[in-house]
């Protein structure tokens, strides 16, 4: 049993803001229907649907205890929760900022502020207040940057219906202010709606939303690649790629969760050889990508490679001193224990290192899940 992180260390990615909406779950002749209607729609009352179960060789992370469709969105909301209110900031040296547009952003700071103290409710009522204002002042940024940040702080709590109608409102603003469809952010809430719906059980919503935002990007990247002058900064081609990277990563998830797991291997690579290219083979996340890979590849049986994957990135992980190599160890671990009785020893000593590792760090559901892998390696001791 192998254990998925469920973490995403993009912290290079520095999101812009908003565009466009295409989906790729449309028939031959309209194979590109719009995801923005589709989404549009007011849904039923949703509830979180159970996760599909992993294989036997498969668990979930040990930092998130709950659903794969749930952790995805948690890693979501901590890669990029706060891009349009980012961008807001970034936009006050290029236009003028009203005197009630000043007051919203105090008003946003403030709730941003107790959101990252873990004051929920605080940052509700602060957020009211700045969507208030803001339908008063008249000013759609405002509206905008407002509803986007009510979206992630209702993602934070839980609160999925919400935070899908919410999500869905800035969207609508943004399209109806002129904003086009293919820039970041845009795409950034695309994948946060997508993981919602995979959480819902939603599956023809979340893989229509998981392609539009992989086949936008992919195009976006390739147009600008094609033309005679750079339409992308460096900057802007690198913070595409890492989003690329993300949604790439986010869509593995979802198919190893629903046991599709040629697909997610692909989806991994792909993501790995972006992350690689721009933040190098030590950065954390790379490491994270390659025991993904290994889960996916013990998965398929190709338990070989599978090792070969997952203890390369046990190496690049003792060397970084990666905050997750307990479970990239717990992993190794496992191949080993079954990969019969000349490697039991080794398993041994992997799996005591990671349950130092774990308790040290105060991670209880790794170290359950260690002590799990303990006993059936003793188990497998006795019957070999």
């Amino acid at each position: 049993m192998l254990r998925n992180t469920g973490l995403c260390l993009y912290r290079r990615y520095l999101p812009c803001v908003a565009r466009r909406y295409r989906s790729d779950c449309g028939q031959a002749a309209a194979r590109r229907t719009s995801w923005v209607v589709a989404v549009s729609h007011r849904p039923k009352r949703m509830t979180v649907a159970a996760v599909c179960p992993l294989p036997s060789c498969l668990v979930t992370s040990a930092r998130e205890t709950v659903s794969g469709g749930r952790r995805n969105l948690s890693f979501l909301v901590g890669a990029a929760a706060f891009s349009l209110f980012s961008y807001f900031g970034k936009n006050e040296s290029e236009e003028e900022v009203t005197e009630a547009e000043a007051e919203i952003i105090l008003l946003l700071k403030k709730a941003k502020l107790s959101i990252m103290k873990g004051e929920m409710e605080e940052a509700e009522e602060v957020l009211h207040q700045a969507l208030n204002l803001a339908h008063k002042s008249g000013s759609t940024r405002a509206i905008i940057y407002t509803y986007d940040l009510m979206a992630n702080l209702a993602l934070l709590t839980g609160k999925l219906d919400t935070s899908e109608k919410l999500f869905k409102e800035t969207l609508m603003y943004m399209l109806n202010d002129g904003v086009q469809q293919n820039d970041n952010a845009f795409i950034e809430i695309s994948l946060k709606l997508a993981s919602i719906y995979a959480t819902q059980n939603k599956k023809e919503l979340a893989v229509a939303g998981y392609k539009f935002c992989i086949l936008s990007l992919e195009e976006k990247l390739e147009k600008a690649a094609g033309l005679l002058e750079e339409s992308l900064t460096a900057e802007e081609k690198c913070n595409t790629r890492l989003l690329l990277g993300l949604c790439l990563d986010s869509y593995g998830r979802y198919l190893l969760n629903n046991s599709s797991f040629s697909q997610a291997q692909d989806m991994y690579e792909k993501a790995l050889k972006i992350c690689r290219e721009e933040q190098g083979t030590e950065h954390p996340q790379s490491i994270i990508l390659m025991n993904d890979i290994a889960i996916a590849l013990e998965a398929l049986g190709n338990h070989e490679e599978a090792f070969a994957v997952v203890k390369q990135a046990s190496e690049l992980a003792r060397k970084t001193e990666h905050p997750d190599l307990h479970v990239v160890l717990s992993n190794l671990a496992m191949i080993l224990t079954y990969q019969g009785k000349e490697h039991f020893a080794e398993a041994e000593r992997i799996f005591k290192e990671a349950l130092e590792h774990s308790e040290k760090k105060g991670d209880s559901a790794s170290a359950q899940y260690i002590q799990d892998g303990l006993a059936e390696l003793d188990r497998r001791k006795k019957g070999s």
